[in-house]
């Protein structure tokens, strides 16, 4: 049995997040544990899905039916990350804006930018390509 198309995404996920918390980290110079979660750099859920694109394409080929079914779920997944999440994110901004003396705080943070993305996707494809 081929374990990795089972594999390959949980490391891309491991990759990208431990990349994430080490970014996240510096920035902040403390362990930033309480920032671990959506958005920032890079994109866990591009490196998912990009994984899986690359691994399926070395493994059987972009004209499989295969490729065509993760490549369009990687486009649907990484243009959610960047349009629909930021907007959910600035929305939050806004609501909590609004209830500044309030005790529930949303997460502002959500979506991500096109570089997050690009980087996501590169750790993606990278370990898609190891895999393989």
């Amino acid at each position: 049995m081929d374990y990795s198309y089972l594999i390959t995404p949980f490391l891309a996920w491991l990759i990208c997040g431990l990349t994430k918390f080490l970014v996240n980290s510096i920035k902040s110079k403390r362990l930033a544990f309480d920032l671990i979660g959506y958005g920032g750099m890079p994109s866990n859920h591009s490196a998912i899905v990009s994984s899986m694109v690359s691994l399926i394409a070395f493994k059987e080929g972009i004209d499989s039916s295969a490729f065509g079914v993760s490549l369009t779920l990687a486009f649907i997944v990484i243009l959610d990350a960047n349009s629909l999440r930021q907007q959910i994110g600035k929305h939050a901004k806004a609501i909590n804006e609004i209830n500044s003396n309030g005790n529930i705080k949303l997460r502002e943070r959500i979506g991500h930018t096109k570089l997050e993305i690009l980087v996501g996707i590169l750790i993606g494809m990278i370990t898609g390509l190891f895999i393989a």
